[in-house]
């Protein structure tokens, strides 16, 4: 662990010792911490291609959708952590970029689904494959394969763990 994540986790127990933990605050800051550097260094290479990370996440949902690579505006934010508002500009930043089409959907015309377009497929997979290079190639260097493999088990026990609803 390194000295600042020691040092905050010091902090914490000595200067609100009421709220701390000694298993799940170094656990929670630790992974924090993680989830910071990673996205930190995405962010970074998403900015060498002009891509903010909204417009980046956008792009990766349809290029992983099915071709002809295209969902409605629902669909999109299913998979996003974004609020209509604001995919709407997202939306619109795209499209005038020429990475996206809209077009009206002929069964519903409330429905404008979202495709991706010619121009966006290599820049999203270049952005990708950027991502995977700097920043996997970060955590290959720090983490055996092994590491990779039970951390993302142990993650996904979190993530498939049914929700329990907040009592008072």
């Amino acid at each position: 662990m390194d000295q600042g994540l020691l040092e905050l986790i010091e902090q914490h127990r000595t200067h609100w010792p009421e709220s701390f933990d000694g298993l799940l605050t170094p656990f929670f800051h630790t992974l924090h911490r993680a989830h910071g550097v990673i996205l930190g260094q995405a962010f970074k290479v998403m900015g060498q291609y002009d891509l903010s990370p909204a417009e980046f996440d956008v792009l990766a949902s349809l290029r992983r959708s099915a071709p002809p690579h295209e969902l409605t505006p629902s669909q999109l934010q299913q998979s996003l952590l974004i609020t209509s508002g604001g995919l709407t500009k997202v939306l619109h930043q795209l499209q005038s970029r020429g990475l996206i089409t809209r077009s009206t959907d002929q069964g519903d015309r409330r429905v404008k689904p979202v495709r991706l377009t010619a121009a966006a497929m290599p820049l999203v997979e270049q952005t990708l494959r950027s991502i995977l290079h700097h920043v996997g190639g970060w955590i290959g260097e720090t983490l055996s394969t092994e590491e990779i493999q039970h951390i993302t088990q142990i993650l996904g026990k979190l993530t498939h763990h049914p929700s329990r609803p907040f009592q008072k």
